[in-house]
């Protein structure tokens, strides 16, 4: 980790793994919840439509996919809701329609090589500017989720009893599906396109074998993404592997660690469970 830090680009990449480690489960906490785990996923593929655009024009190719990102993700809950089809079948449409119009517009850029970095990640090439935006970006997640976490956590558990308190639910469900969008974001410079949702979802599923409030599975969450993110970064740097995909596979290493120790928890929980009502029925007998 030392030597690591030597280096002015992994000091900066390893600032933006924080901030991904803590934003990205924080988000997948309440995608999880309302069962759209393929959101970040197809929200992934409308943000290449947005890099195209931004290659093409000589903008910013983050700009780029912020703005077509979060329109897809607005598109994709109002789709949801109107559309007698579902959810399944809106993310499909956007999914198909984004990776088409990224590749269609990168390829009339002759921007394909510059297109790799987005789809696979290249955490180590970010620069002090670009961490900057991020940053700005993930404090805004981070402070969304704090303010609205008490009502985004009603909308997840049941919409219907949401609505009937009088709470905004297709406002907060559009804000849930922007702030995802702007997640992915952030993240596809470390993690890649492909693998962003994987950041949002893993970590959570992975915390809720071991936990059972919402709060505390959001916060676990937050804990297994910051230590997926910087020991993959680390690892990737001492063993020259993409980043990306190293942190991928240490959070799903987490995930698999994390079920055995569910399981055996459950387990110890169920005989102690045995073992107490073992006593009291002969406690029973006794006075009896």
């Amino acid at each position: 980790m030392i030597e690591m830090l030597q280096y002015d680009f992994m000091r900066v990449a390893l600032v933006m793994a924080l901030l991904i480690g803590l934003a990205a489960p924080a988000v997948g906490t309440f995608i999880v919840q309302r069962r759209l785990s393929l959101l970040g996923d197809g929200i992934g593929h409308i943000a290449l439509t947005g890099i195209g655009l931004g290659l093409l024009t000589g903008a910013s190719p983050v700009l780029g996919a912020l703005v077509v990102s979060v329109l897809g993700a607005v598109a994709i809950e109002v789709l949801r809701a109107r559309s007698r089809s579902g959810a399944d079948v809106a993310l499909a449409l956007l999914f198909y329609g984004g990776l088409a119009g990224g590749v269609v517009l990168t390829n009339a850029q002759g921007g394909g090589a510059n297109l790799q970095s987005y789809l696979f990640g290249s955490i180590s090439s970010v620069s002090a500017s670009d961490l900057y935006v991020v940053a700005g970006l993930a404090v805004a997640v981070l402070g969304i989720v704090a303010l609205f976490g008490r009502e985004l956590f009603l909308l997840c558990q049941d919409e219907e009893m949401a609505r009937a308190a009088g709470l905004p639910t297709r406002a907060l469900s559009i804000l849930i599906a922007a702030t995802a969008a702007v997640t992915v974001v952030i993240s596809m410079r470390a993690i890649g396109l492909l693998l962003v949702s994987a950041l949002m979802i893993v970590p959570v599923a992975a915390a809720q074998q071991l936990t059972r409030g919402f709060r505390s599975t959001m916060l676990l969450a937050m804990g297994v993404g910051v230590l997926s993110a910087v020991s993959g970064l680390a690892g990737s740097f001492h063993y020259d592997l993409p980043p990306g995909p190293s942190i991928v596979l240490l959070a799903l290493a987490v995930f698999v660690a994390a079920v055995a120790g569910g399981a055996a928890t459950r387990r110890r929980r169920t005989a102690s469970g045995a073992d107490r009502a073992g006593v009291d029925a002969e406690a029973e007998v006794v006075r009896g």
